[in-house]
């Protein structure tokens, strides 16, 4: 394919250029849907935080210290510090970890209780009216296809009648589609 210019247009040959492809890339709905989830997400994250930080972490500081992330366990011998910097000692972090996790759980749960269970739940309740609706199409599906065995079933007895008189011979089309002279 050649290119007109460095836009990537196509020079007529049916093909879409680079640009097109790429306008039609964006212009998809998902991916529309997916860049707004993540701005949502992204504001959705500092509300997390802020409750953690804001009732979370007093509620665990009612048993020791307010900042989970102080929370920690050494290695090799006491810990000390300097500046703000490990001198001695290897400290493992697991109160960082404790607030990770309990910002993660908070979300997963709102995220649940505030937009998938409701959701699922309409989705079931548009289900079910959907499906109270069609037994009355099933209803007339299943006659339609009692009225066309009995317009077989008379069919076949009337070419068996006529089989057995043998005085014409049969125009019904037989199972081949074919028509049988007697």
């Amino acid at each position: 394919m050649s290119q007109n210019n460095a836009t990537g247009e196509s020079s007529g040959s049916g093909e879409p250029g680079i640009w097109e492809g790429f306008k039609a890339f964006l212009m998809r709905g998902n991916v529309v849907d997916l860049a707004v989830a993540v701005v949502i997400g992204a504001a959705f994250t500092n509300i997390v935080n802020s409750v953690v930080k804001g009732v979370i972490n007093p509620l665990v500081g009612a048993f020791g210290t307010q900042d989970l992330d102080k929370y920690q366990s050494c290695l090799k011998g006491p810990c000390e510090y300097v500046d703000g910097e490990v001198k001695s000692g290897v400290p493992i972090m697991w109160g960082t970890v404790l607030s990770s996790t309990l910002s993660f759980l908070i979300t997963a749960a709102v995220v649940y209780f505030l937009m998938v269970l409701p959701m699922a739940k309409y989705l079931a309740r548009v289900a079910a009216r959907k499906k109270a609706e069609e037994p009355n199409e099933e209803v007339i599906e299943a006659t339609e296809l009692e009225v066309l065995k009995e317009i077989r079933d008379a069919l076949i007895a009337q070419r068996s009648g006529a089989h057995d008189s043998a005085t014409e011979s049969s125009s019904i089309p037989g199972p081949t589609g074919s028509s049988k002279d007697s």
